[in-house]
């Protein structure tokens, strides 16, 4: 074995200007691509995201049945009779934690057995939630952990009349839920066992896809969604591009003072890490306390950018971010600590960043382990645009949701050293 690969951003000491189209949204692409895959007929999705994630699902639905072509590197052609047939091997999803919830829930409709799995990070993401709700509502399922594997015996039709789950957990679960209510023999209620969603405009996003792809849903009350059960309907859907990856880029701009396009207006997005642009934009004078609870994928990017604040930031509700792709509320007091030790405490769920603008300019001889997560890369290479000496382990790992995340700082005029 060689050294483990590192990337380490040069601080460029100047303002950064121009043009980046982030990538199309992953969490819109996943969505859009096994609705697709649910309906009778030929989809056109446009605008989509091509990297590890999406790959996962593009591939699990032509091991079942489904074709999918890809003309372009923002196209995906889907085709479908509408129902998947059981795969001749396990699925195996990486760490792609879309594919394999939404898709655990979405083979229930496989007339025959389904095993989900992933790598040795999804082994460790729990799953036991939406395995208790399909099994509540008559779904056969199995794991041995609550954690991939899942073992799905699906019968080829979805005779519950309810699920039930605790959207706390996550909004993914219940994405996956409401998804597969629309293939039901009859209506299906998808109901909230409390009222929080780890995050609701996740939600929103799957209802919107839904109705798109010719759902019927309506809103019974604040905890309930009633799916009538037409199946989908094929369609030609445009995904917008990843709010995600525009937190990178809003938060690089921020940091050196500059301006770039990202070819659509802050207003245009729907995703809810969108909401994490407010934030960027007081920098810095970013809030004394910041809630992530709805905007979980940006919390990286803005604790980062809360290190060069005028004063202290206290993320609060971040419990979620510790079952994403590794632990990230430690990962990220483990990276900016490793800038400067004292730079973040943790209290409970609560991930406190100390602030200090002096920090810009200084150099730190600092080796951020990325546990493989793409979040964690992306955001302590915004570190490395103000501080030397931050080298980001196992770069490549941006390939799950932005493949072209380098090259992209690489064209604002950013020295990125790989090793």
């Amino acid at each position: 074995m060689g050294a483990p690969h590192t990337a380490t951003v040069i601080p460029p000491g100047f303002a950064l200007h121009g043009q980046v189209s982030p990538p199309g949204s992953k969490s819109i692409t996943n969505r859009a691509l096994l609705l697709a895959a649910l309906a009778k007929g030929t989809s056109r999705l446009t605008g989509a995201l091509k990297s590890d994630d999406t790959r996962h699902m593009s591939n699990a639905l032509r091991a079942m049945g489904v074709t999918v072509d890809e003309p372009d590197d923002t196209t995906f052609v889907v085709t479908s009779t509408g129902r998947l047939q059981a795969p001749s091997e396990a699925l195996f999803l990486g760490n792609a934690g879309t594919a394999v919830r939404f898709l655990t829930a979405a083979v229930a409709t496989v007339d025959g057995a389904v095993t989900l799995d992933g790598d040795h990070y999804m082994q460790k993401r729990p799953i036991g939630p939406l395995l208790d709700a399909l099994r509540a509502g008559g779904v056969r399922v199995s794991s041995a952990t609550g954690c991939p594997p899942v073992l799905v015996q699906g019968t080829g039709t979805v005779p519950a009349r309810q699920f039930e789950i605790d959207g706390g957990l996550s909004s993914q679960y219940v994405s996956a839920l409401l998804m597969l209510a629309a293939c039901g023999e009859s209506a299906i209620d998808v109901k909230l066992s409390g009222k929080d969603i780890g995050a609701r405009g996740y939600v929103d996003l799957t209802l919107a896809c839904m109705k798109a792809f010719g759902a019927q849903v309506d809103v019974v009350d604040d905890t309930t969604w009633r799916i009538a059960a037409t199946g989908y309907t094929a369609c030609d859907y445009l995904i917008e591009p990843d709010a995600s990856a525009a937190t990178y880029l809003w938060a690089a701009q921020a940091l050196t003072g500059g301006k770039i396009d990202l070819g659509i207006a802050e207003a245009d997005f729907t995703q809810p890490d969108a909401q994490a642009q407010a934030f960027i934009a007081a920098y810095p004078n970013m809030p004394a306390v910041i809630n992530g609870s709805q905007m979980q994928d940006a919390v990286p990017t803005l604790a980062v950018l809360a290190a060069f604040n005028n004063t202290p930031v206290r993320f609060v509700e971040l419990a979620n971010l510790r079952v994403k792709e590794c632990d990230r509320v430690q990962a990220l007091y483990d990276g900016l600590n490793a800038i400067r030790p004292g730079l973040a405490t943790v209290e409970g769920d609560d991930l406190l960043v100390a602030a200090d603008p002096a920090l810009a300019g200084t150099r730190c001889d600092a080796l951020v382990d990325t546990h493989s997560d793409h979040r964690i890369a992306m955001c302590f290479a915004l570190a490395g645009l103000k501080v030397s000496g931050i080298r980001v382990l196992d770069p490549e790992c941006v390939g799950k949701t932005y493949p072209e995340y380098w090259n992209a700082l690489r064209s604002l005029g950013v020295t990125v050293e790989m090793a």
